[in-house]
């Protein structure tokens, strides 16, 4: 009796191939008569499955890894522990109030408060549960906004976990704030680590020795700074701008001197930064030559006579000789030049005045916006904060009025340079002379949670907002930005604004209701703020818990 012949067995690209296009479009190499398609396809993958699998050969076994560190800070309380199990799989599942894209309705976005949540648990000093660590480990992935108050709950088991699995090696680099890699304590164990280690390793150690010494720091990144490639030595120097002190001042000055433009660039900056650098005089040197008080017409007048070359000298201290397109040589040498000069230099230069004053003063030849624009680099660069108000100019000015601070980009970025409390009125005063429209950037730099004169100024122009019948969704980023930022306490004055107002004439067809549901959604984000800073709140007679070994 003769046999049958077995069928061919399909390739496992074959199979993919299929599913990939279809098998509608791609009859599948399995399907036999009479057999559904899809299937027999799945079928045969199936099989494919098991077919490779079978023919893995067994690995060799490998060592255990090493118990996990201890950590001793105290667990979460019960219902903080279940708000951060759900706000971990509200992420996971995508179900944020805003993920649709569509209609939000009045149920608060959990996944823009899991950053508040981190922040307020690490305030306490809290750790995460050992069951959470892969979902946090997890969202701190997806989100870089999340990793540095993320990693700090994590605590030592993030870097433990992290070295055995690739996708979090993220934690590795220490990108929490004040978390340090316990070799910090054995000078040896340091320069091995420093001289052995992965580079994520060695920034996040540099970074780690930098926050607890700051000299010592120093010293370690110039035992191996000649022997180490550009773009690490680009990466080491930038680690120092935390606690940048005169203390540095020293090995920045050799980094002028380095084979790589972008490190030489880097410290010139750093070096600016620091007023009382020998760099920061050179600099002011150069810019009062070319900066003067000329009185011969009776009022007083800034001149400028830029310069007419750029020396090796200038370029050694960071200036770069070719401008970008569309900038003239000297314009672009003398912004460079005056946004590296000391700010407080210019007091003496031009009469005595304060800088309110030096920046109302008129400009001869139409450099008035190259001078304020480099002015308003410098204060945000030297945190220059009676600099930075002066060039703000008044809230209630139009947007372009002051030059240089065109922009709300460039106003944002000199709003930083403010105390917060100066910096949340600033923004009041302008938001209750300009409405909105341009308020959101502006309200990214004010300190959480915002003033009341600031919540009070932004609910006021939201109100006007619902009552002119404006589109409620143009205002859905600022919107976004009260659920996180206003004070929860403002929750129960809010309860009026939830009642769907009377269309005036002209009014988008249907904003009323969206308003009303926008306030709802706002009432009750503040009103869950409010209980998760609650639930966040110790237990009576909870005390630290050590744990180690494995993981609990």
């Amino acid at each position: 009796m003769t046999t049958a012949a077995e069928p061919p067995v399909p390739s496992w690209e074959e199979l993919v191939t299929a599913a990939l296009l279809g098998t509608e479009r791609r009859r599948p190499p399995v399907a036999g008569a009479g057999r559904d398609p899809a299937t027999a396809l799945l079928d045969a993958a199936a099989l494919g499955t098991v077919r490779r699998r079978a023919g893995l050969r067994p690995a060799a076994a490998r060592p255990r890894p090493p118990a996990a560190p201890a950590d001793v800070r105290p667990p979460l309380p019960p219902a903080a522990r279940r708000r951060l199990a759900t706000l971990l799989a509200d992420r996971a599942a995508g179900t944020g109030a805003g993920g649709s894209g569509g209609r939000r309705g009045t149920a608060p976005d959990l996944t823009e408060l899991l950053p508040q949540w981190l922040a307020a648990a690490n305030r306490h000093g809290y750790r995460a549960p050992a069951a959470l660590l892969p979902a946090l480990l997890d969202a701190a992935r997806a989100r870089t906004d999340l990793r540095p108050e993320a990693l700090a709950l994590a605590g030592p088991r993030a870097q433990w976990l992290a070295r055995l699995n690739p996708d979090w090696k993220f934690a590795l680099r220490g990108a929490a704030a004040g978390s340090a890699p316990p070799e910090t304590g054995d000078p040896g164990q340091v320069q091995r680590l420093w001289e052995e280690g992965l580079f994520a390793e060695r920034v996040a150690l540099l970074g780690a020795l930098r926050r607890r010494e700051p000299a010592s720091a120093v010293a370690l990144l110039g035992s191996t700074w000649t022997a180490e490639r550009a773009e690490d030595r680009l990466m080491f120097l930038d680690s120092l701008r935390a606690g940048l002190s005169e203390a540095d001042e020293p090995f920045l000055e050799q980094a002028l001197s380095d084979r790589s433009r972008n490190v030489r660039a880097t410290a010139a900056e750093l070096l600016s930064a620091l007023p009382g650098s020998a760099l920061a005089a050179r600099m002011a040197e150069r810019a009062t030559s070319c900066v003067a008080l000329d009185r011969t017409s009776g009022t007083p007048l800034i001149a400028v006579e830029a310069p007419y070359e750029c020396d090796a000298a200038m370029q050694r201290d960071g200036v770069a000789p070719k401008p970008p397109s569309g900038r003239g040589e000297r314009a672009w040498w003398l912004g460079q030049l005056m946004e590296a000069a000391p700010l407080d230099s210019w007091t003496d230069r031009l009469g005595g005045h304060v800088p309110a004053d030096i920046v109302a003063l008129p400009v001869t030849d139409d450099w008035q916006a190259e001078l304020h624009s480099a002015w308003c680099r410098a204060a945000v660069r030297q945190r220059n904060a009676a600099w930075a108000r002066a060039l703000l100019g008044s809230p209630s000015a139009p947007s372009a009025a002051t030059a240089g601070t065109a922009s709300l980009g460039e106003r944002a970025k000199l709003l930083s340079a403010l105390p917060p409390a100066a910096r949340a009125a600033w923004v009041a005063e302008f938001i209750a002379a300009h409405g909105l429209s341009e308020a959101f950037q502006i309200l990214g730099v004010c300190a959480l949670p915002w003033t009341e004169p600031l919540g009070r100024a932004v609910v006021d122009a939201l109100d006007i907002a619902r009552d002119a019948g404006s589109y409620p969704w143009s205002f859905s980023g600022v919107m976004g930005l009260a659920e996180r930022c206003l004070d929860p306490a403002q929750a129960d004055r809010l309860e009026m604004l939830t009642a769907i107002p009377d269309e005036p004439e002209g009014a988008s067809p249907g904003a009323g209701g969206y308003w009303s549901e926008a306030f709802q959604r706002l009432i009750g984000t503040l009103r869950l703020r409010a209980t998760m800073h609650c639930e966040l709140e110790p237990l009576v007679d909870q005390a630290p818990a050590p744990t180690g070994g494995a993981m609990n």
